[in-house]
């Protein structure tokens, strides 16, 4: 009895490492994607490459069109390659691309340094998360995703850190070139990370993928045949988001999607600057950085839970009012205590309201059409992220950095109305389950 014991214990705990190395993956690609917003301020106070606020609108998006690349295409690459070998490509990529910006003399370079990146970015996360539903234990795998996901916060966090104490001593570049060390790590992911079950299961690597989930004490994916169906259904699965009156359904969750990541990258980008307009020290907008990823860690945590009990649509409507009035609050000058407080409350819901939306539409659509119908969603709100930043860019140029929060208070809002209107149309049985929690949060951010 001892021995039978011992051996899921010891699969646990090799499965708790896939989902450790995933982790300090995912750590990086959040340090990587918001250490430009951190930097930002001085950028702009030093007018390097004679930067301007609407250049640096343009620059922010040019890594979340690079993300939104990265996304469209990490499923394709991953299927030929596996997904091993492409999460070490995409550590590889976005780490030699922050050296690329590190060295750039001109905007363009440091431009193309930011999109190269954000293919990186992009291709990571979905990933990572594919990943870590292969390995995590039996009957942990949402609770699991949701832990991998602070881990794109916390790297929010040390990304505060490092422009705080590297880049007015020393220059932007060392902030650049911090982000280049995660390249040390892909060699340790491509000999200790083991390749995804769902990949040896679809190339029909069977005996390999059962000794991994023995060894592991995990399940085994689909088999190869349901897989090969899945791809071949693919197109009729789109097409279904449209039939009949479900195009209206499927046009709302888009909309609630684009004004949701409008939101999330706008604020991720801006906020160190919009606080620095709003009359805080530099010290006090990048701490504001650490404060709103904190609550973003907290809220990934939270949301999961209050779904379960009071439903996605509801939860997700109401973290975006929240969001909306927390990011509004922020135009106004308040005392430092408070201005903290509203920070961190809009880090809990903006971050988590996104990831509702692709609770709501796993939970409403029919289970053969499920992750088309998530993952056109996050890829149609991927506009919306490349769209946020250019947006504050121009406010900013156009001296009205004072509507900054205001504009993304109301894109909050009209996520708020799209989710709750679609939420109230819908008559589709919910349906719950691991296997959908796990879904819905294969697109997040």
């Amino acid at each position: 009895m001892s021995s039978s014991l011992a051996l899921p214990a010891r699969g646990s705990r090799l499965a708790f490492l896939v989902v450790g190395l995933c982790w300090l993956a995912v750590l990086f690609d959040g340090l990587d994607m918001f250490i430009y917003g951190s930097v930002l301020p001085h950028l702009l106070a030093t007018k390097t490459f004679g930067l301007t606020p609407d250049r640096a609108g343009d620059l922010g998006s040019y890594a979340t069109f690079g993300m939104l690349v990265g996304a469209l295409t990490a499923g394709t690459v991953a299927d030929r390659i596996g997904r091993k070998k492409l999460m070490v490509a995409c550590v590889a990529l976005f780490s030699l691309a922050s050296g690329v910006c590190a060295l750039a003399d001109s905007l363009a370079v440091f431009g193309l340094g930011r999109t190269l990146a954000g293919i990186g970015l992009g291709g990571l996360l979905p990933t990572a998360i594919s990943m870590v539903s292969d390995y995590a234990p039996r009957g942990r795998g949402a609770i699991i995703i949701g832990l991998l996901m602070t881990a794109h916060h916390a790297g929010g966090i040390l990304s505060a850190y490092v422009a705080k104490w590297l880049v007015e001593p020393v220059g932007w570049q060392s902030a650049f070139w911090v982000c280049v060390t995660p390249i040390l790590f892909a060699p340790v992911l491509a000999k200790f990370l083991p390749e995804s079950l769902s990949f040896l299961v679809a190339k029909g690597r069977t005996e390999e993928a059962r000794a991994l989930a023995d060894r592991y004490d995990v399940e085994l994916p689909a088999t190869k045949s349901s897989v090969r169906q899945g791809a071949a259904d693919r197109w009729n699965a789109l097409v279904n988001l449209f039939r009949g009156g479900e195009w209206t359904q499927t046009l709302l969750y888009w909309l609630a999607s684009f004004g949701g990541l409008l939101l999330v990258y706008g604020v991720a980008t801006w906020l160190p600057t919009l606080m620095r307009a709003e009359g805080y020290e530099l010290g006090s907008a990048l701490t504001f950085v650490v404060v709103f990823n904190l609550g973003g860690i907290v809220g990934m945590l939270l949301a999961g839970r209050a779904a379960d009990r009071f439903g996605a649509p509801r939860v997700s409507a109401l973290w975006f009012a929240l969001t909306a009035a927390g990011v509004f609050l922020l135009s106004v000058h308040m005392p430092m205590s408070v201005t903290m407080v509203v920070v961190f409350l809009t880090g809990v819901f903006l971050n988590s309201a996104q990831t509702m939306i692709y609770a709501t539409v796993s939970i409403r659509s029919n289970p053969g059409d499920r992750a088309t119908a998530v993952g056109w969603t996050s890829g149609m709100g991927r506009f919306g992220a490349v769209f946020g930043p250019w947006l504050g860019g121009q406010l900013l140029a156009a001296n009205h950095g004072d509507w900054g929060f205001t504009a993304f208070a109301l894109a909050g809002l009209s996520s708020m109305v799209f989710i709750g209107i679609a939420a109230l149309r819908s008559t589709k049985a919910a349906g719950t389950g691991t296997d959908s929690a796990e879904q819905e949060l294969v697109a997040a951010h």
